[in-house]
């Protein structure tokens, strides 16, 4: 499923943020002028990159865009998306005798579970798309490599010292993602 919300870079300049049909569109108008840049078309929240076909007019590339599935299955109104499990014995044999059966169960460990780690799993997210993010546009730049082992080490102040010195676009939007990998909420309004 594509993303809502995407960032473009031409070379290491933003060239449009926001809704997906708008930075496609900007994107595609780039492409039509000849960039000669290498064009990055990014989820702007995971960083990972979205696989759009540009080839053909702007109609033809928003007519290939595709559209989100219609779920029927389940129920619905909840949300609730019907996959297989697979579990010894023993877990179903226990499932089997709790209160609601075993997708109750099943749904309330997954809920503790998830209130449990919720904190891990925004540092752990956000690390691994600023590192997804900054390899794709700074790769090859001076001062990736320290860079990468600041923010896995989870060194806010050392990282952004890094990074101070890379393209203003780059930069904000990288100190962005990357600031709740610290457990912070402040230094990403430096830039």
């Amino acid at each position: 499923m594509l993303p809502s919300h995407c960032i473009a870079f031409a070379g290491t300049d933003l060239l449009a943020k926001g809704e997906l049909i708008d930075v496609i569109r900007a994107v595609k108008a780039a492409l039509d002028k000849g960039t000669e840049r290498s064009v990055a078309l990014l989820d702007a929240a995971t960083s990972r990159p979205v696989d759009i076909n540009f080839t053909g007019t702007e109609e033809e590339v928003l007519q290939r865009i595709p559209r989100a599935p219609v779920r029927s299955a389940g129920r619905p109104k909840l949300g609730v998306v019907p996959r297989e499990v697979t579990l010894l014995p023993r877990h179903w044999e226990w499932l089997s005798k709790q209160p609601g059966g075993a997708s109750v169960a099943l749904r309330k460990l997954v809920e503790h579970a998830s209130r449990d780690a919720r904190g891990a799993d925004t540092m752990r997210e956000a690390r691994d798309a600023a590192y997804r993010f900054m390899h794709e546009l700074m790769g090859d730049a001076a001062g990736f490599e320290e860079a990468s082992r600041a923010l896995f080490a989870g060194d806010g102040e050392r990282f952004r010292g890094l990074v101070a010195a890379w393209p203003s676009g780059v930069r904000a939007h990288l100190l962005a993602l990357a600031e709740p990998a610290f457990g912070t909420g402040s230094a990403a309004s430096e830039t």
